[in-house]
């Protein structure tokens, strides 16, 4: 799933490539990707992309007295860029491709989703706040204002494992499975442990790993291209990913748990003291 750091990337990218040219197509291969319907798609057509937005995972194309085109990739889904579009228009029920959003130049993107989770999401609004998703956003961690007090204040009711509270997007905008591991990997606190318990100097330890985390990565994907911002982001992952393999900070095997749906990995003896976690759904430390 794109995360804070590569739909930043994808941001810039899309800054770059996008503001100044004028949306002459947009054509929904897949319908169900579609969550609004008034306006049309066809209303951002002849508007020039003026500015590009981040909230969240969510990217936020603004137009010169037009509407604005709202993504979330969600899971499975992602975006590719084309200097120059196929001809012809695509067909419904053939791949992954769920959209498709032409410029006067002859390129454009498309939006693709593989899998059959279809949770990919396109939102043409006049204002990003009536999205859902964006409207109920916590704060993003990388902003200025987002300083440890706030951080502190925002985790101290949390009776809730502190993996989940920093997933939360109405807690915590941008953040999801893969660097919610990296980010307790680097604070060397396990996935397990209670928000609301965390100490000042576990709060601090945490709040670094947060904004570290994200910066370097966010760093390491600027001026990636769109298309291969997927391997970069593997290559930078320590602990997500990795079940089996050393650790890179001691060396022991980095483990995982599974659940219905996901997986954490993580490092026993950077993160529970050696102790592993108990592979099973709402597992605790093994005493």
């Amino acid at each position: 799933m794109p995360e804070l750091p590569e739909v930043e990337a994808l941001k810039d990218f899309l800054t770059e490539n996008l503001v100044g040219h004028e949306i002459v197509r947009v054509l929904p291969v897949a319908i169900s990707v579609l969550k609004t319907y008034d306006p049309p798609v066809s209303a951002l057509e002849g508007h020039e992309v003026t500015v590009v937005h981040r909230y969240g995972k969510f990217l936020d194309l603004e137009t010169a007295d037009g509407p604005r085109l709202v993504t979330h990739l969600a899971r499975a889904g992602w975006l590719h860029w084309k200097d120059e579009l196929p001809s012809g228009m695509p067909r419904p029920g053939k791949g992954p491709l769920a959209l498709r959003v032409a410029l006067e130049t002859g390129a454009g993107f498309d939006l693709t989703e593989a899998g059959t989770q279809k949770r990919l999401a396109v939102y043409v609004v006049q204002d990003p706040l009536q999205v859902p998703g964006i409207a109920r956003l916590g704060p993003d961690p990388l902003a200025d204002d987002f300083d440890e007090a706030r951080l502190a204040a925002l985790l101290k009711d949390e009776r809730r494992q502190i993996k989940g509270a920093l997933r939360d997007q109405s807690l915590i905008a941008g953040v999801g499975n893969a660097y919610s591991d990296e980010i307790l990997h680097a604070a060397k606190m396990s996935p397990f442990k209670l928000a609301a318990s965390l100490t000042p100097e576990e709060t601090a330890r945490l709040y670094e790993a947060l904004r570290t985390t994200l910066t370097e990565a966010v760093g390491r994907s600027r001026g990636v291209a769109a298309g291969r911002l997927k391997a970069e982001k593997k290559s930078g992952l320590r602990v997500h990913g990795r079940t089996g393999e050393p650790c890179p900070v001691c060396g022991d095997t980095v483990r995982e748990v599974s659940f219905s749906d996901s997986s954490l990995q993580y490092c026993p003896t950077c993160q529970t003291g050696g102790k592993p976690l108990a592979d099973r759904r709402l597992s605790r430390l093994l005493k």
